[in-house]
């Protein structure tokens, strides 16, 4: 009796082994391979068609609220919508939730991954993609282009975030449009619940001095952290470029 229960917890023990594997090693593998073959599939479809796209109106801000992805939404009260950019008049409907619209590239990381709408998990995130808080501004916009991403599984695009400093590029690209957002102020540690650092005007509700005080073009990188943890949020904000 004794050693079947032992046979018995080895076994238990190397299946949950093999689907620890599975999660952290084969998942990301699978991930990080489709978002790159959708890099390149978009950089194909700009080379076919180089001419720019109108500037698209935001996704609406969800009905419901939502949160700091942990990396799935969580109910607390969401953010405001942009105000629309100077070119609204001739805007392009926004592109369909979790299809891939602008490529993100960090040169520091060596990072290059693709940019959908929306932060669900199984539609955007888990596909090892960055996904775009509904509501908040476009690309090049003024207010805050807010992102979220994974840290850890599934692609992990936002792994090594924590080892940017201020001065880094952060380059969006679309069809026939690139936007060179500079990092200006990193968070390292706040709350799922802080939406203030995901507002036009990007600004810690839980630290107050964390953030900016005045209207921008901004752009956000929020992930989980500590490594492994879905307990804090860890921020990243930088300021578009001149051109």
């Amino acid at each position: 009796m004794l050693w079947a229960a032992a046979e018995l917890t080895v076994t238990v023990g190397v299946v949950v082994l093999l689907l620890v594997v599975h999660q952290v090693w084969w998942t990301n593998r699978q991930a990080a391979a489709a978002a790159q073959e959708q890099v390149q599939a978009l950089e194909r479809s700009w080379e076919r068609d180089p001419a720019p796209d109108p500037p698209q109106v935001p996704e609406p801000a969800a009905t419901g609220p939502v949160a700091v992805p942990a990396p799935a939404p969580v109910p607390v009260p969401g953010p405001a919508a942009t105000a629309a950019g100077p070119e609204a008049g001739r805007a392009a409907p926004a592109p369909a939730r979790d299809r891939a619209y602008a490529v993100l590239r960090i040169p520091r990381l060596g990072l290059v991954v693709p940019v959908a709408q929306g932060i669900d998990k199984r539609a955007v995130l888990d596909k090892g993609y960055v996904g775009q808080y509904p509501g908040t501004a476009g690309p090049g916009e003024r207010g805050n282009f807010a992102l979220a991403g994974h840290r850890n599984t599934h692609g992990e695009p936002f792994r090594y975030v924590n080892r940017l400093r201020a001065g880094d590029e952060l380059i969006v690209d679309m069809r026939g449009r690139r936007y060179t957002y500079v990092v200006g102020k990193i968070l390292s540690e706040t709350t799922e619940r802080d939406t203030g650092v995901i507002a036009p005007v990007p600004r810690s509700l839980v630290k107050p001095d964390q953030g900016y005080g005045e209207p921008g073009a901004y752009i956000t990188l929020t992930t989980c952290t500590p490594e492994y943890s879905s307990k804090y949020r860890l921020v990243v904000w930088g300021t578009l470029k001149p051109s």
